[in-house]
């Protein structure tokens, strides 16, 4: 059986067997993704769960993403119900991972207009589940209480909710913006799953607290679980927190069934997660002078995975792995490579030898856009309303070709039922990304955790100084904990701990010391200051000059630029957008754009700059790319080319990967005004690049 047809398959699986849930098992996270994504076509959104794996290392010290964990816990507490979900698709790394201590017993809070409920005792379920009590409510995971109102953003929801109350009932319930705060959609129900899969319950404590005698080099962390404490990387000691080796598959009721994808690469990535735990944890053990080179593992091994369960389990390869397996005929399509038109003639035979085809467009404007590229090449097609089903039974249907709104990741063909599916991307050439987003924050305790005796720092009031180490200091009769740094003259300051904002570490050549009470280190803030003027003197000279000089002003938005944004895989986060919105504003303005975009790693940045780009391209520009290495150019290359693929767009790389011939043939092209985009290193400063518009 093709692999594009393999989430067809599922489904059909799903809907003609009584067992419930299937469990669908994947080599890999990406994998698990597109299956779960394409499923969720056919069976819609409530009949399909993630199961993710964290997406941290085994004892990285720090904690997997809030909307990780979610995920996982609702996935548990919906094996329970009474109407668990169709198919539940899970990579082997996720499988193999145990389960904290009772886990899956841990119940959402759920709440609906008209409910009594007490403000401060959910705010404390609320943080008991892991949600952190904050001002106001920007990230998953957080909650914030302002009179009347306590405003939480769930772990599983794309957008956070507010409850209003009237004295202690639910008056209403609306999700809002996190950009101006505003509610936007009225609601009729919110499920509120936990934020963390390990919590400091008393038997977790207790377990922590016998820790502190056998494993004394880990103290620190165990003395903040036997207290109770919740902190970022907690998960990563769960293997010594638990005796139990308990795994997802373990709570399957016995008329589940289980579908082992592609199981020799299954089980390959399974050897492969527990060789790397096991160097890891060896390494570690080492450098945490553990005792012994052995810690507790966090995966199991494969021949654990069906150990504990009563469901049977299926393969599905791509391949016949044997006698007595069932073969499903099914295709994929041509390789667009560049030319539509071979995809084209073949959907046009099959059409002729009556398939029913079915085109799947990501959005309603690369709909038409679609209809309009199969109108040029003479080949009719009829639209599906957006919101209208589609039916899928081959020629108990009509016959012909339509096009639906309906996201899928590849078509396929089955000729046993003339059917046949055509993705948006087999037309285009254009992937649809995947990607998780992996937040890290470096918080003052993770300075601290990482700081050695030796290292310089920086105190605000002191200056440049050595850290020694934490020592122990009576005052007043009570025991406090200090960093103890040392200057100039042997001179030594005492910080207490709940002040460590006032100290920073040093980044730069070893310095010198400064002297506590001397005048050294108030010079160099004098000096700095006398810098930092001069350097806003030259900026403000180099203001005025913008102020005054005139830009291109572009034009406004097209039907093509609103095509492209829609066909966006993703909901954009609200600052995203509003980067988007400020960028575009200033290309329309005649003053000339003064604009930094940041963000950390995989938050949209790139697709600022494409429809920035796009936009350029619209009003007859040429646009340039700088990125500082090679394989970054390359990077974005692909993705600008997947992108603009729908489109008269050419998108050329220059870059040391390119020969000198096939250099000099881009260069040729930009100065005629070929190349629409370029992405390059700093190849792209170099005096014979000469852009024509």
């Amino acid at each position: 059986m093709a692999e594009p047809a393999r989430a067809f398959v599922l489904a059909g699986l799903s809907a003609s067997t009584t067992r419930r849930p299937l469990v669908v098992v994947t080599p890999s996270a990406t994998d698990a993704d597109r299956v779960a994504h394409d499923l969720r076509a056919y069976l819609g959104s409530d009949d399909v769960d993630l199961f993710p794996a964290w997406e941290t290392l085994p004892f990285e010290r720090v904690s997997p993403s809030v909307e990780t964990m979610a995920l996982r816990l609702r996935a548990m507490w919906k094996l329970r119900s009474e109407q668990p979900p169709a198919v539940i698709v899970a990579p082997i790394k996720a499988l193999l991972q145990r389960l904290g201590p009772h886990v899956e017993e841990t119940d959402p809070i759920v709440v609906c207009p008209g409910d009594t409920l007490d403000p401060v005792a959910l705010v404390e379920q609320l943080v008991g589940l892991g949600y952190r009590r904050e001002y106001q409510v920007e990230h998953r995971g957080e909650v914030a209480v302002r009179g009347s109102i306590v405003d939480v953003y769930p772990g599983t929801a794309d957008a956070p909710v507010r409850i209003d109350l009237w004295g202690d009932e639910v008056d209403r319930l609306t999700e809002f913006s996190v950009h101006d705060q505003r509610a936007t959609v009225e609601l009729d129900e919110v499920v509120l799953f936990g934020c963390r899969e390990l919590r400091p319950t008393p038997e977790v404590r207790a377990r922590a607290l016998a820790l502190m005698e056998t494993e004394a080099w880990g103290r620190d962390q165990w003395e903040k679980l036997s207290q109770g404490l919740v902190f970022d990387g907690m998960e990563s000691w769960l293997p010594w927190l638990t005796t139990d080796e308990h795994v997802l598959l373990d709570l399957l009721p016995a008329d589940a069934l289980i579908i082992l994808v592609e199981p020799r690469r299954i089980r390959d990535r399974a050897t492969e997660l527990l060789d790397e735990e096991q160097a890891l944890a060896f390494t570690l053990a080492r450098t945490w002078e553990a005792a012994g080179d052995e810690f507790p593992r966090l995966h199991m091994p494969f021949d654990r995975l069906l150990t504990h369960t009563k469901a049977p389990a299926w393969t599905l390869s791509t391949a016949p792995e044997g006698p007595g397996t069932t073969v499903v005929p099914a295709m994929g399509w041509a390789p667009v490579l560049g030319d539509p038109s071979v995809v084209v003639n073949q959907l046009r035979q099959l059409a002729s030898d009556g398939y029913r085809v079915i085109v799947c467009a990501d959005g309603e404007g690369s709909g038409d856009r679609l209809q309009a590229i199969l109108r040029d090449y003479g080949v009719r097609t009829d639209v599906v309303p957006p919101g209208h089903e589609v039916s899928l039974q081959g020629q108990e249907g009509r016959p012909g070709i339509q096009i639906a709104v309906q996201s899928i990741e590849r078509g396929f063909i089955l000729p046993s039922i003339k059917l046949a599916l055509l993705a948006e991307a087999d037309l285009t050439g254009r992937r649809r990304a995947h990607r998780r987003a992996k937040a890290r924050k470096r918080t003052a305790q993770g300075f601290f955790d990482d700081l050695k005796p030796g290292d310089y720092v920086v105190h605000h009031q002191h200056g440049v100084g050595r850290f020694a180490g934490m020592v122990k200091r009576a005052i007043g009769g009570v025991d406090r904990d200090y960093l103890l740094l040392e200057y100039k003259g042997d001179d030594k300051l005492y910080v207490p701990s709940d002040q460590i904002d006032t100290v920073r570490p040093y980044t730069g050549e070893p310095p010198s010391l400064h002297k506590l009470g001397g005048k050294d280190w108030a010079q160099t803030k004098a000096r700095v200051r006398q810098a930092v003027r001069e350097v806003a003197q030259e900026l403000v000279v180099l203001y005025q000059t913008r102020i005054t000089a005139v830009g291109h002003a572009f034009g406004g938005d097209t039907p093509w630029q609103a095509e492209i944004e829609e066909a966006f895989p993703y909901i954009e986060t609200p600052d995203q957008l509003q980067a988007i919105i400020d960028v575009k504003a200033d290309m329309e303005s005649e003053s000339p754009m003064d604009r930094l975009v940041c963000g950390d790693v995989g938050f949209g940045k790139t697709e600022v700059a494409i429809r920035a780009v796009f936009k350029a391209i619209q009003d007859g520009k040429q646009a340039a790319i700088l990125v500082p290495t090679t394989l970054l150019a390359q990077q974005h290359y692909q993705t600008f080319s997947d992108r603009f693929a729908n489109y008269p767009v050419r998108v050329e790389v220059l870059s040391r990967f390119l020969t000198p011939s096939q250099a000099r043939k881009v260069i040729l092209a930009i100065k005629d005004g070929e190349v629409d985009v370029v992405i390059g290193t700093h190849r792209l400063l170099g005096n014979d690049l000469q852009f024509k518009k």
